[in-house]
């Protein structure tokens, strides 16, 4: 077993477990075991069953980072947390029982990255390519910006929908990134999340997919965790 904590990455919607690359290359080179699988997001039913395949496969106590729509996802594990020791938030969504992201959006105008979502017949939501390159993936070089959007995995409007039940930050302890300038999740959203849960937070000047944009500050509040989680397990 690994004497730290295994990482799980947890990509969200129109992205996938490429967007964690730079992220990925850091925590490797400093010995850490990481898996970004990908996630169909057909339904939040489909994604929480992959999360959890993959927690089973985890050696050991493992803590999860979210972005996103993949907060969702880990908020989902409820009281089944196998392996599970830490949820880390980045600009992603946290939300309570009896919550649904769809009535969270619809509390104020459309975060401009999220304006324009073509459905297609299949019920899945696509981002456009001027609001991904310029609202989603603002703050990126515009050539990676572009793979990205080439990438994106569409996103199940069914998900929406989907009514939390029991939280997993209920059970486990939390960490939260907030993204000052996002543009697809409410940088006063993230806060609230965050407070809510009792997160230890930090915030940075960053746009939606910070993973990409700022790694270096994504892995520090990683790492973070990781020492407390390591510290407090000592104890």
């Amino acid at each position: 077993m690994n004497a730290r904590p295994n990482i799980l990455l947890v990509h969200g919607a129109w992205s996938d477990g490429s967007c964690w690359s730079a992220v990925i290359a850091q925590l490797q080179a400093r010995g850490y075991n990481v898996t970004a699988p990908q996630f169909p997001e057909t339904s939040l039913a489909d994604d929480v069953s992959r999360l959890r395949h993959m927690l089973s496969l985890q050696d050991g106590p493992t803590v999860i980072v979210g972005h996103s729509y993949g907060g969702q996802i880990m908020t989902a594990l409820g009281t089944d947390t196998q392996n599970a020791v830490g949820l880390v938030y980045i600009a992603a969504f946290g939300l309570d029982e009896g919550e649904t992201i769809g009535a969270l959006l619809q509390q104020g105008p459309p975060p401009p990255a999220l304006a324009h979502l073509n459905i297609d017949s299949q019920g899945f939501a696509w981002v456009p390519e001027d609001d991904f390159l310029g609202h989603f993936a603002g703050d990126i070089d515009p050539v990676k910006a572009k793979v990205m959007f080439a990438v994106q995995q569409p996103l199940s409007m069914s998900t929406l929908e989907d009514v939390m039940g029991v939280p997993a930050w209920k059970a486990l302890p939390t960490w939260y990134l907030v993204a000052t300038g996002d543009e697809a999740i409410p940088p006063d959203g993230e806060r609230a999340f965050a407070a809510r849960m009792g997160a230890t937070t930090v915030e940075i000047q960053s746009n939606h997919c910070a993973m990409v944009s700022h790694p270096d500050e994504v892995v520090s509040l990683i790492e973070t965790a990781v020492t407390a989680i390591t510290n407090e397990s000592s104890n």
